[in-house]
């Protein structure tokens, strides 16, 4: 569904923001870069942008109307002067950068202004990125590129000098929650999600994922085993961790979720049971958090936050969950 102004405002004030201040001054830039998590409303604030500068009907004078011909033609994804690039499998590659410029040369089809957005600009092969670096050093009258990010460290910096980046904050866990509950999920498991992803596809997809749903219940049992023997943390880690998260993404969402399991007990020893996510798990927090000090669960978190470091290192994942284990028990420990 098309997202209007108003709405993406509440998702983005400050970019949407500063945006209307370009439009209403008439100076919007030659190229901007969007970097933020996935879901944050870049892509649909890059075309919201896109329509303004083609919308015939402004309303205030710099909101598109969304029932013209061109915002229509725009939503549909058929303009013949909006341009978007995406990567061709792992990577944007030089010939679709040499076929955009292709297009600079040329006049709009219906009038001199022409719009790219390049979506996953991070993936931009060298020489790519190389050859967009030739059109934004020489920009085209009327000609405004949009690169969207969830990686800018990746990108060149002399792209970077040339763009005007604008970062895009993740959603309030409020507003995603209720978006979440909008879409048919139920009250009680929308905090989770909404802590996990700022995407609401991906949140809806995890919201029906059996995979999800046993992933957290195996992290309970995990953290309750921690608190007995380390054998029988070992044998759980075993016996179901490891057969459940196989791959390293898996392991990670395991990793998030454990976090956000101990900052719900936390939550319950500064008494703000209001921001707990595992809702289903209360009778189970309030337990835990009677048996545990603040002070060791901080000391858990951080010891979590290394192995999330220790895996995106490539550190074999066996050998660093067995450490994580050890570790546990050991902050466990703090009094």
């Amino acid at each position: 569904m098309v997202k209007t102004w108003d709405q993406l405002e509440k998702l983005q004030p400050t970019v949407l923001r500063m945006l209307k201040m370009s439009l209403v001054k008439h100076r919007v830039a030659h190229a901007y870069l969007f970097e933020g998590q996935r879901g944050t409303g870049k892509k649909e604030i890059g075309l919201l942008l896109t329509k303004a500068l083609f919308c015939v009907s402004l309303i205030d004078g710099y909101k598109p109307c969304e029932t013209c011909h061109n915002c229509r033609r725009i939503n549909h994804g058929n303009h013949p002067d909006v341009h978007i690039v995406e990567p061709e499998g792992l990577s944007i590659k030089v010939d679709q950068i040499r076929e955009l410029q292709a297009e600079f040369s040329k006049k709009g089809v219906e009038s001199l202004k022409k719009v790219y957005l390049l979506f996953h600009a991070d993936k931009m092969s060298v020489s790519a990125s190389n050859s967009l670096l030739k059109f934004l050093e020489e920009p085209h009258a009327q000609t405004v590129a949009f690169l969207l990010t969830e990686q800018p460290q990746q990108i060149l910096p002399t792209i970077l000098s040339r763009c005007q980046v604008l970062p895009f904050q993740p959603l309030a866990p409020k507003i995603m929650i209720e978006q979440l509950i909008e879409n048919g999920v139920a009250p009680e498991k929308a905090p989770i999600l909404a802590s996990l992803t700022n995407s609401l596809e991906e949140a809806l997809v995890l919201n029906t994922d059996e995979w999800f749903a046993q992933a957290q219940k195996i992290v309970v049992k995990l953290y309750e085993v921690l608190k007995k023997n380390p054998l029988e943390a070992l044998v759980t880690l075993q016996s179901e961790w490891f057969a459940h998260f196989k791959e390293r993404e898996q392991i990670n969402r395991g990793l998030d979720l454990l976090l956000l399991f101990l900052k719900d007990l936390l939550y319950i020893q500064l008494d703000k049971e209001e921001q707990i996510v595992f809702k289903n798990e209360m009778v189970h927090l309030r337990q835990f958090a009677l048996q545990t000090s603040g002070r060791s669960l901080t000391v858990q978190m951080s010891v979590i936050l290394e192995a999330k470091r220790k895996l995106a290192a490539n550190m074999n994942p066996q050998l660093m969950m067995e450490q994580l284990v050890l570790k546990l028990q050991e902050g466990s420990s703090f009094v």
